[in-house]
């Protein structure tokens, strides 16, 4: 939801047919607005409950090795979970805020290659929510076998710095309390926070 900016997509302004074609190729606004599109005359979900989308991966999506890449995998789980979030009134929820939304992290695993016109189903389900926090899990499965997961943590934004998910949620009409974080995600969680910032790395901008 890193597009997401108080429940508006906002793309960016193309210059000419040239330039309009490179934009669609570096992010999917086309398969975007069909996705939105699509998640409009479906039912508005639990916000707690999996929403299932299915994608296909496209030639404009391959990486050198005619699979898709590792990077673009990232942008297509945007093609799930904005949607979901316009859907679930996520998405009027951060407009009646004034807020916007960014992803502040992610963990990634990939596990299974997908290839050229590969029909993959996404699911996207919220997992729960701490005092910073929205964390969700979108994995990518070809059959049976699951390809991809990733771990975005979302952070509701405003003028004044980062939003307490309840308040987002309770917008939502969300009163309940977060569910039980799985013990892997508290650990990334706890692991995250030891995690130095700046990184390390900037040492050798000074050297």
């Amino acid at each position: 939801m890193a597009a997401l900016r108080a429940g508006c997509l906002t793309p960016a302004a193309t210059a000419g047919n040239r330039g309009h074609c490179q934009g669609n190729r570096m992010y999917p606004y086309l398969r975007m607005g069909l996705e939105l599109y699509l998640a409009r005359r479906r039912p508005s979900p639990d916000p707690l409950a999996p929403w299932v989308s299915r994608h296909t991966c496209l030639p404009w999506d391959l990486d050198p090795w005619c699979e898709l890449n590792n990077g673009r995998t990232l942008t297509l789980f945007d093609l799930g979970r904005v949607p979901f979030a316009h859907a679930c009134g996520m998405s009027d929820a951060l407009r009646a805020g004034g807020w916007g939304m960014t992803v502040a992290g992610t963990s990634v695993r990939y596990r299974r290659r997908i290839r050229l016109f590969d029909t993959v189903t996404m699911v996207t389900r919220v997992l729960g929510w701490d005092e910073r926090f929205v964390y969700v899990d979108q994995t990518m499965w070809n059959g049976d076998e699951c390809t991809t997961q990733a771990v975005p943590r979302l952070a509701t934004t405003s003028a004044n710095g980062i939003v307490p998910p309840a308040r987002l949620l309770e917008k939502m009409g969300v009163t309940r309390d977060s569910p039980a974080l799985p013990g892997w995600l508290t650990a990334w969680i706890d692991a995250d926070r030891q995690r130095p910032w700046p990184p390390e790395a900037g040492a050798a901008l000074r050297g």
